[in-house]
């Protein structure tokens, strides 16, 4: 198999601090971040034993693929990619919430609404909804961004209440979320996908909001097969999808759901393959043009070698 790198432990010249995500190793800068996107996988807010090969490679350049092209409704961190799993801009003060955006019933929305709840962060959803039944229009379900643990549900309320934002940052939030939505829904239509649902995160950097983190890759959010997709919802078909679910699927039929009494399931061989080619399929179909891997005989020295080029430019 591939190799996939897990952990990163580098000291770069004019490194002032590290902090170590679910799948990004940050390394600070001063003002700036440089962030080494691992083929690390999480799925219930726990992180899989296995690494995934060419995962952060693939996340990295559609992240980049697509703040690119959103960058005329909203400023965004990134300024260089200094290797295929690297990206290097701004450090902003993150905003401690996700914006998450839902155009269909899908996900734990949806496994909130089986539950017999209508209301999800606030937001009065319809009765008599299917699972992957499109919303009238796309809704924002925010969640609280936690450093450790759960990420929680939060409505605008809750948020403005807590002094999270203000009520002019949250229109701002609000407006930013949607648009991004509506681009990403565009450009994955053109592609033959739906967005499903997906999260977005911002931070405050030099008295404005700009946008950070990830956009529109597999793990932030949920896309559909739009061919089919109409009859698959009358007949009651499940819809098929390009996204993490299928790894949340795999975890719950092999016993685990993140609970503090289940042990996570051994990866093998074949499963790890079966991520890294349903993450290149996505890839594929979202940019419309073929993954070119990155050489990963030694990911390690290789990522070192092209920060330090990079860095000492």
């Amino acid at each position: 198999m591939a190799q996939g790198i897990k952990e990163t432990a580098y000291n770069f010249k004019g490194q002032t601090g590290y902090y170590k995500g679910k799948v990004r190793d940050v390394y600070f800068m001063g003002d700036k971040l440089l962030t080494i996107v691992s083929d690390r996988i999480s799925a219930f807010d726990h992180v899989l034993p296995r690494a995934i090969p060419y995962k952060g490679q693939i996340l990295n350049q559609i992240a980049t693929h697509f703040l690119t092209a959103s960058e005329d409704i909203v400023p965004n961190w990134l300024e260089a990619n200094p290797d295929p799993n690297v990206s290097y801009g701004k450090k902003a003060e993150p905003i401690m919430i996700e914006m998450v955006v839902r155009g269909y019933l899908a996900g734990h929305a949806w496994r909130e609404y089986q539950s017999g709840k209508r209301r999800l962060c606030g937001v009065t959803l319809p009765d008599g909804m299917k699972e992957g039944d499109r919303f009238p229009e796309p809704i924002i379900t925010p969640a609280t961004k936690a450093v450790e643990g759960h990420d929680e549900d939060i409505s605008a309320e809750q948020i403005l209440e807590q002094g999270i934002v203000t009520q002019t940052e949250w229109n701002k939030l609000s407006i930013y979320a949607l648009q991004l939505f509506y681009r990403g829904s565009q450009m994955a239509e053109a592609q033959g996908l739906i967005l499903v649902d997906t999260k977005y995160e911002f931070g405050r950097y030099e008295d404005d909001i700009i946008l950070i983190d990830e956009i529109h890759t597999p793990d932030s959010s949920r896309y559909y097969i739009l061919d089919g997709y109409d009859t698959r919802q009358k007949t009651g078909e499940k819809q098929k999808q390009l996204s993490k679910e299928f790894v949340r699927e795999w975890l719950m039929e092999n016993g685990f759901q993140g609970k503090a009494d289940q042990m996570m399931p051994e990866m093998p061989d074949a499963f790890v393959s079966k991520v890294t080619s349903r993450y290149a399929e996505l890839y594929e179909q979202l940019i419309g043009q073929p993954l070119v891997k990155a050489d990963t005989k030694d990911i390690t020295e290789r990522i070192r070698s092209n920060v330090n080029n990079f860095l000492s430019k």
